[in-house]
């Protein structure tokens, strides 16, 4: 059984961490393109886990065997939006073309005044968010993230942009104190931001389809979105190759209600359509699911992980 994703190790040291950040910054993104081909290549032939959580997910969507090369391009694919992350926080949007959809739509529940949440999953860059900022800068921007889960990669990033590491909800503070700050966020008229498709160490989760077979997804983000009862918007910033990325937002709803009396038929509504965007958006772009373990058997591994306190929504 494959180990549960959040006992997963980070990826580098903070020496090579901080060593890339440098380089990337100093060198430009031409030359640390190059440099992405042996490093993918690297993590190919040294992180078995990733390299068969890959295969199986590009032989399901494909519904043939994944070639080596398509394993190795999607790695590839993940290593350039990591990149791609330290340019984005350190000078924003320039540089980049970032296609943006679906913005109107988006405005139209700000306008309404009692916030919004922003629903995405680990597909593409959640980085490009950042183009909001300068789309509608008059609106607090706060993320959900685990900064436990990868503090080297979290500290050095954030310290690109602190604006942005003070806008971080950091869910290890504990459930309680991550509702609260979501909750006054959005009293403000603010957005927040986090991802819906990893289920934390014994957390909640339920099964709906989701290319070919029942997928655990975590029930946290929705019971959080009834409690909030503010638009639900979902957002996805796909990576399209060269400088492009494509940020899409759609109105998920206007409120969810998941009613005591009927909890579980709701809940599995609400994720089987969520699933089936994240579908939609994985067979849109193949390679921008970075979702490296055993998601098909997230709960399973779930019940092996030590004990976690914390059952709020990650980023």
């Amino acid at each position: 059984m494959s180990a549960h994703w959040q006992q997963q190790r980070e990826g580098g040291s903070r020496a090579s961490i901080n060593f890339m950040v440098n380089t990337a910054l100093r060198c430009g993104r031409a030359f640390m393109l190059c440099c992405m081909y042996p490093i993918a290549l690297y993590y190919f032939l040294r992180r078995a886990a990733e390299r068969r959580a890959s295969r199986d997910y590009l032989t399901r969507l494909f519904g043939r065997p994944a070639s080596a090369w398509q394993v190795l391009r999607h790695i590839h694919c993940f290593s350039v939006t990591m990149l791609d992350r330290i340019y984005l926080l350190a000078h924003g949007e320039q540089g980049f073309e970032i296609e943006v959809s679906g913005l109107e739509q988006l405005q139209q529940c700000i306008a309404q005044g009692r916030g919004v949440l922003l629903v995405g999953s680990h597909q593409g860059s959640f980085e490009v968010l950042r183009a909001l900022s300068a789309r509608c800068p008059e609106v607090p921007l706060r993320v959900l993230l685990d900064k436990q889960k990868t503090p080297a990669i979290t500290e050095l990033l954030e310290a690109l942009a602190p604006e942005v590491g003070e806008a971080v909800i950091d869910v290890s503070q504990g459930g309680t104190a991550v509702t609260l700050a979501v909750a006054e966020t959005c009293k403000a008229g603010g957005m927040v931001a986090l991802l819906a498709d990893r289920g934390r160490a014994h957390e909640s989760l339920r099964r709906v389809p989701f290319l070919g077979e029942a997928a655990p997804f975590p029930i946290g983000p929705w019971l959080l979105a009834s409690t909030l009862q503010v638009p639900v918007v979902l957002c996805f910033g796909m990576y399209r190759g060269g400088r492009r990325y494509a940020l899409s937002f759609e109105l998920f709803a206007e409120r969810v209600e998941i009613a005591r009396d009927s909890r579980h038929e709701m809940l599995d509504q609400v994720l089987h359509r969520y699933a089936q965007r994240l579908e939609h958006y994985a067979r849109l772009e193949p390679y921008n699911w970075f979702n490296f373990y055993d998601f098909w058997q997230q709960d399973e591994a779930a019940t092996m992980a030590p004990p976690h306190p914390r059952t709020v929504p990650e980023a």
